[in-house]
């Protein structure tokens, strides 16, 4: 895992400090909020360079009994298969769990509202922090980083870059799945987006202005998106159909 030799921030504002991610995944006994319980919760905090800063956090949390009664058997058995059923009965309580991840975010992200959230499929785990850990919750800025959504817009527009994109392993594993979350966003900043420090200033005001909306004018004039030089591999039916449920949903 690479790391930051810095020591935490100071009070001085400048871009190293102020545009700092914390990446948060969730275990959960299924995707209720109604019903279901957090049973893992690990962060990582990276600079804007995509650095992990410190060695992050991961903690277990005991679920309630009756949140594990009515558990799945597809959630079971991924849980069995991670090995985080058998660390279950050993967790913390929701509020210690809260406080050691509240104790790291703070050493590199110490002003409530900075830092947005990042992830896979982050609205999900969002949620569950918002139930269960709020502080934290408020803690980090309201807008999000999802891989997902950079990951669907490739499928769509970049489909080699999509299709070539690094295989995973974390297992559904909470911290293993931060540092492939962080790693897949770094394998995209490669593969798709323009290589820094991108169009002049003019060329952008141009493309800007081919993009402004006139909203006096009907929807369906509004003009197309012109092909990529990428268009020629745009993916089919086949390609879409083609993709893994594992990977439609993280």
């Amino acid at each position: 895992m690479q790391r930051h030799t810095i020591e935490p921030m100071s009070a001085t504002p400048d871009r190293a400090l102020t545009d700092r991610i914390v990446w948060i995944d969730c275990e959960m006994t299924g995707l209720s909020l109604e019903t279901d319980a957090l049973v893992e919760v690990a962060a990582l905090v990276t600079d804007f360079e995509l650095n992990i800063l410190g060695d992050g956090v991961d903690v277990v949390i005991r679920p309630p009994d009756a949140a594990l009664a009515q558990m799945g058997d597809f959630v079971r058995q991924m849980h069995s298969t991670s090995g985080l059923i058998d660390e279950l009965a050993s967790g913390v309580t929701l509020e210690e769990a809260q406080r050691q991840v509240l104790d790291y975010v703070r050493e590199w992200v110490p002003e409530p509202r900075k830092a947005p959230l990042g992830g896979n499929t982050v609205g999900t785990d969002r949620g569950f922090l918002a139930r269960d850990m709020p502080e934290l919750e408020t803690h980090l800025h309201y807008r999000i980083i999802d891989v997902s959504s950079v990951k669907e817009l490739s499928r769509r527009w970049f489909p080699r870059a999509f299709f070539a994109a690094p295989e995973k392993s974390g297992g559904h594993r909470a911290l293993a799945d931060i540092r492939e979350s962080i790693a897949e966003l770094r394998y995209y900043r490669e593969a798709v987006f323009v290589d820094p420090p991108g169009r002049t200033s003019e060329e952008l005001r141009a493309l800007a202005s081919r993009h402004v909306v006139d909203h006096e004018s009907p929807v369906s004039s509004t003009a197309t998106a012109t092909a990529t030089a990428d268009g020629a591999d745009a993916p089919g039916p086949a390609d879409v159909v083609g993709s893994t449920p594992e990977e439609q949903v993280r």
